[in-house]
């Protein structure tokens, strides 16, 4: 038996565990694992592969990013401006399956977020035998709790409020930090409630900078100097505008609303105010403990999920245990942050102004 395994998309701390995973339990069943370089990109021929044995994984649990590399400018991905993507898809698809004939890969494991596992169920309908294995510091799949990387990324946060919260402190200042979520405010709430932020803008919570200039002047009057404002990328302003940093090759890319926060605070407060804008230290490092333990947990349920012959599923974590859903589960379904849920409950009830 042999399987393959690639990343696509963004990188995370946890990668590095879950082929680690997939690498050990593999062995344990006597398989060989083909590992994919650069995503779906390693599936065309000639192919860009390597074999891994047990003996290339040594030490790489702790390592962030990926061994297998990754990419989000992929073949498989519909762009904008091509005559007909759908007939550009079939074609490359059709060259990824006379590679995996060709090296007689009898499962392919995915490794990635909703756009990735958009295409690896693509895959799966042209009848490739695919699994699924989610991954996105976002932690924004609706069909698994929680996904790799968030813990990291989310200690990432925390940290950098920790520093920051010192130099504010010193210099009575405001300081805005922008961070990961395009689409979902839950690193914004988990490393803003960990971190001690005194103010939580999220994509799901409409705000008013009015409300949070009265938040930063009533902890003025209270003698409370210095404030920490930790905003999520994807938070639309009054409005319901995203801000947006750049466009590539018809892509959005979201940035910039910290420092437009930053300049109406200092102007409706007069509170000297700076910015700090996280970006993609959010994705690098090495991984927490808990993204080591989920990760390999996740690659050693995947090749559980190719033993039993059971192809077209997602690896999902759910109430503490590690089982599966259909793919089509985990795609097109974004799951956000409640408004009126327990965390956000716990953030308003220990005084940190929501922005409402």
């Amino acid at each position: 038996m042999r399987i393959g395994i690639l990343n696509s998309g963004g990188d995370c701390p946890g990668l590095n565990a879950v082929i680690h995973g997939v690498v050990g339990a593999a062995a344990k069943l006597g398989w060989e694992v083909i590992g994919f370089r650069d995503g779906f990109e390693g599936l065309l021929p000639p192919g860009d592969y390597q074999k891994l044995d047990p003996e290339d994984t040594v030490g790489i649990l702790k390592l962030g990013g990926t061994i297998l590399g990754t990419t989000n400018k992929s073949h498989f991905a519909a762009k904008i401006g091509v005559s007909d993507p759908v007939e550009a898809i079939e074609a490359v698809t059709v060259k990824a399956k006379r590679t995996m004939e060709q090296l007689e890969i009898r499962a392919l494991i995915v490794v990635g977020g909703e756009g990735s596992l958009s295409t690896a169920l693509h895959l799966y309908q042209a009848g490739f035998p695919i699994i699924g294995v989610p991954k996105t510091i976002d932690n924004d799949l609706q069909a698994t709790a929680m996904t790799f990387g968030f813990d990291s990324a989310v200690s990432c946060v925390v940290d950098a409020l920790d520093r920051l919260h010192t130099t504010a402190v010193s210099h009575k200042r405001v300081m805005v930090v922008e961070v990961m979520g395009r689409h979902a405010g839950w690193i914004a709430l988990w490393g803003g409630i960990a971190g001690g932020a005194n103010v939580i803008l999220m994509p799901e919570i409409p705000f008013s900078l009015e409300k949070v200039a009265e938040h930063i002047k009533a902890r003025e009057a209270k003698g409370h100097h210095s404030t920490m404002i930790v905003v999520a990328e994807g938070a639309t302003i009054p409005g319901g505008q995203l801000v947006t940093k750049e466009a590539h090759e018809g892509e959005v890319r979201l940035g910039g609303i910290g420092e437009l926060i930053a300049t109406e605070i200092a102007d409706r407060t007069g509170k000297e105010t700076r910015t700090c804008t996280l970006g993609h230290l959010q994705r690098g490092g090495e991984p927490t403990s808990l993204d080591r333990i989920l990760g390999a947990r996740f690659g050693v349920k995947a090749v559980k999920l190719a033993e039993e012959g059971n192809f077209g599923r997602m690896v999902s974590y759910q109430a503490y245990h590690v089982s599966s859903v259909p793919i089509e589960e985990a795609v097109n379904h974004l799951r956000s942050v409640d408004p009126e849920g327990e965390v956000v409950e716990t953030a308003r009830a220990i005084g940190i102004c929501m922005g409402d």
